[in-house]
């Protein structure tokens, strides 16, 4: 909840109109929980510092939903760890296709997903806070573009 509840006051903070988080714990608890998903906390010495959520979608595809990290810890690589581990529990899952959606104002992540490997497709879902959309096919038993273990600890993006 913490990490959460963060997340949420940043979107708040940096969307244009706000961010309207009522609804959006009971969603993403419905959504984001065993067997419709998974989601797991990032930590940095023992701390809370990030979250990230699955949803699955189709026998082959899973969405990546609520993907933050705190802004104290950003610029030390794990947005691309946890969105390797991610795509690693995705992968695990039997699934291939990994698609998200994303606002314009969240430009550190909009580099982390280009850089590792997402291309932008077309609007998938009603998410009235999406701005762009994006997808990228895993590949079995690899990271897309290099050789590494998708469940391992070192990024599966570009650095």
């Amino acid at each position: 909840q913490w990490a959460m509840a963060h997340y949420f006051q940043e979107l708040d903070a940096r969307f244009p109109d706000g961010f309207d988080s009522r609804t959006a714990f009971d969603e993403a608890a419905a959504g984001l929980n065993p067997p419709n998903g998974a989601f797991v906390i990032a930590t940095y010495m023992n701390a809370p510092v990030g979250c990230g959520g699955i949803q699955f979608l189709d026998d082959d595809r899973a969405e990546i939903k609520r993907m933050w990290v705190s802004p104290h810890r950003r610029g030390l690589g794990l947005g691309k760890r946890l969105l390797a581990h991610l795509e690693g529990e995705i992968q695990a899952s039997g699934r291939s296709i990994v698609v998200l959606d994303t606002n314009e104002s969240l430009a550190e992540a909009i580099a982390i997903y280009r850089s590792c490997g997402y291309e932008p497709i077309d609007r998938y879902n009603d998410n009235p806070y999406a701005q762009l959309w994006f997808a990228k096919q895993l590949s079995p038993g690899q990271c897309a573009g290099n050789d590494r273990s998708p469940t391992s600890s070192t990024s599966c993006c570009r650095e």
